[in-house]
């Protein structure tokens, strides 16, 4: 696999923990009544925010790849 393909996987998987995260957000705020569910769901979804952040940065930042 080349690097390129290797960086448009990783950015695609930073972008599905973002709508995860959209939507973790959505159901702990409207839909969950259990507060120790609904802290639990928010956690996560922004760990999952964050992490998907810092990868996009990586991504961007690393620089093009060489074709080859």
């Amino acid at each position: 696999m080349s690097p390129a393909l290797l960086k448009m996987w990783i950015s695609l998987g930073s972008i599905a923990f973002m709508f995860i995260s959209v939507f973790s957000i959505y159901f702990s705020r409207y839909k969950i009544k259990n507060r120790l569910f609904k802290f639990v769901l928010a956690f996560i979804a922004y760990i999952l925010m964050i992490l998907a952040g810092f990868i996009v940065v990586m991504v961007v930042f690393s620089g093009p790849t060489t074709g080859t």
